[in-house]
């Protein structure tokens, strides 16, 4: 086997996250698979895969090996791509990562809009909180909101978005209004278990940050089902501003205690190989930033 196929064999396993996966994915045998990787260990005299009995994962050399192996076939694949004209059309599937309720709240009309320029792309859209690892998860682009860790890849900024707490119109004329964190305390709310919620509300105070737990009135699993929940009357609501955009427009929800929201997080696109990314990474990054950093959701 060349070594470029054994590049090709030891990406589709760092992908798929399983030998199996990676065997039927490349449509090889797992022996074969198998055979291959202990092949490369040999050769490059490195372990590349820690196996164990739920499988296995990269070593931290075969985290690297598998970021080189992908670099060098993207690079071969831009080359062909090139030397066909292919990247006069961008092609193919871009897969993009988002936070939750991004793509109805903001993404969507962007999205279409870029695939009416560039049809001959298609797009797969996924819910991923925090920063996703790119390469393992097969993802091309990544918005995310929040500090970026230093190993995340090129990002591109995009502006930031606000923690806000709301209510229905109907809620505050029948409980009141806050003025206070402390008020809080004789109001009821509305949480949510998805992930990455916090059940403790941080707000900015003299002497920094503090955190209210306040007396939930529902727990729902779902960040849409919590929004419902809150423009029905049901209490308070903390979320991204993002995250109940059109209810905050549309007069569904009302904004309270905006003088005492947490700090504001950034907001990023997120990809890899910068130049040397596929045509339809490139355009889309050029096409999406300048709406995305205009959209108000990031500039508020």
């Amino acid at each position: 086997m060349s070594r470029y196929r054994e590049m090709q064999v030891f990406a589709a396993v760092a992908q798929a996250g399983s030998l199996a996966a990676a065997a039927r994915l490349l449509a090889l045998s797992p022996a074969t698979i198998m055979r291959t990787v202990a092949t490369l260990e040999a050769r490059l005299n490195n372990t590349l895969l820690l196996r164990g009995p739920r499988g296995v994962e990269l070593s931290p050399a075969g985290d690297r090996f598998a970021a080189s192996c992908r670099q060098i076939l993207d690079q071969t694949e831009t080359a062909e791509r090139s030397a066909t004209g292919v990247h006069a059309c961008p092609a193919g599937q871009l897969n993009v990562s988002l936070p939750l309720l991004m793509d109805q709240q903001v993404f969507m009309p962007i999205a279409l809009d870029y695939l009416a320029a560039y049809p001959e792309v298609t797009l797969l859209t996924r819910a991923s909180e925090g920063v996703p690892n790119l390469l393992a998860e097969n993802i091309d682009v990544a918005l995310v909101v929040g500090h970026l860790p230093n190993s995340s890849g090129f990002a591109v900024p995009l502006g930031t978005a606000k923690p806000v707490v709301c209510a229905a119109p109907a809620y505050l004329a029948k409980w009141g209004r806050p003025q206070t964190p402390e008020d809080l305390k004789a109001h009821r709310s509305v949480l949510t278990t998805a992930a990455g919620e916090q059940n403790e509300w941080r707000f900015r105070g003299e002497r920094g940050s503090r955190m209210v737990k306040p007396a939930p009135a529902l727990r729902c699993t779902t960040l849409g089902g919590a929004i419902q929940a809150a423009t029905l009357g049901l209490g308070l609501f903390r979320c991204m501003s993002y995250e109940a955009r059109h209810e905050l427009q549309s007069g569904q929800l009302e904004t309270v205690l905006d003088d005492f929201v947490d700090q504001h997080l950034p907001v990023h696109l997120i990809y890899r190989d910068g130049r040397r990314a596929a045509g339809r990474v490139r355009t889309f990054i050029d096409f999406a930033t300048p709406k995305l950093r205009a959209h108000p959701a990031f500039t508020d």
